[in-house]
């Protein structure tokens, strides 16, 4: 029986796959960018492989994607509390004077206890609010100019909708959400999923619309990731679909969280697996908690200022 040696491995490494002329360690080979198993000399010997190489290609892709599509996302923190962003989208604001996305309970807090004069000035950068819509605008497209996703995503909103004095425009509202995902902002992503999805404002495309939830999932959304679950779980792919749920439920989504309950109970999800979301939830939710938070929500709903219905592509501005 023959061994494979450590050895032979490197020496792999320094043989193309196809001629089997080496580069003596030289570096000269280039790696197949999809699966970084094999190396070639050049384009020729790639196309020349690809028959022998195809099946052992796509698997080693597909799991190379799946590692970065089923990691723990990366969180923001709010710059003036420095606790982490609320994944509601109703309970962060995002100010156009400076770029920055702010919690609402720094920006309720700040309205409470500053002087008259000050309260309508932002909480980052002190520069008063916008005193119209045109001004606000105006004050968006000059952070789109910046290249700031956060402002292009709502802007394409207002002229998806005809909101804040602007006509409806949906070519300039889908130019602005694709420019947005370029840049890898989440929410830009799961807009473009959900237009590709229900045919607003596109053509119906399916496989755009679980790319563009996927790669949302992937920088943090975590409501595109939900899509994902339930698009795994209608195709019958459990498994899969409570990796989604309990990367949400630890991100403390309470409906992934409920999910993964009744996974557990239906002997989907593992009792270690649960234990450890269950933990991880509650972490979450410790962090995205804060006394000012809880009075601005309270004042929201106070005021009749509910939740942002989870299907209306729009990002609380000024």
């Amino acid at each position: 029986m023959s061994t494979i040696t450590t050895k032979d491995a490197d020496d792999s490494k320094h043989h193309c796959a196809a001629c089997g002329d080496s580069d003596d360690g030289g570096g000269s080979l280039k790696a197949c960018t999809a699966c970084n198993l094999v190396k070639y000399c050049d384009r020729t010997c790639q196309i020349a492989h690809r028959p022998a190489h195809m099946k052992a290609c796509k698997k080693r892709a597909a799991e190379l994607f799946d590692e970065k599509l089923f990691k723990q996302p990366p969180n923001e923190d709010c710059p003036i509390c420095y606790l982490r962003i609320p994944i509601n989208l109703d309970q962060n604001r995002y100010q156009s004077c400076c770029g920055k996305m702010l919690c609402l309970g720094c920006v309720r807090a700040h309205f409470v206890a500053a002087p008259d004069t000050e309260k309508f000035k932002c909480v980052f950068c002190r520069t008063g609010a916008a005193s119209s819509d045109e001004e606000q605008i105006k004050r968006m497209k000059k952070r789109v100019e910046a290249n700031d996703a956060q402002a292009m995503a709502p802007l394409g909103s207002y002229y998806q909708l005809g909101m804040m004095g602007l006509r409806q425009d949906h070519a300039k509202a889908l130019g602005l959400f694709h420019k947005a995902a370029k840049f890898g902002h989440h929410h830009a992503h799961l807009i473009l999923s959900l237009c590709y999805q229900t045919g607003r404002i596109v053509e119906i495309d399916t496989s755009k619309a679980t790319y563009h939830a996927q790669l949302g999932a992937m920088a943090g959304n975590v409501q595109a990731r939900n899509i994902l679950g339930c698009d795994e779980e209608n195709a019958g792919n459990m498994d899969r679909a409570f990796k989604h749920w309990m990367i949400s439920a630890n991100d403390g989504c309470g409906l992934a969280m409920k999910a993964v309950q009744e996974g557990h109970k239906n002997g989907f999800v593992t009792k270690d697996d649960y234990a450890k979301t269950t933990r991880a939830y509650g972490n979450s939710i410790d962090e995205m908690k804060s006394d000012d938070r809880d009075r601005a929500v309270a004042f929201q709903y106070s005021r009749g200022m509910g939740e942002v219905p989870p299907r209306l592509p729009v990002i609380l501005s000024e």
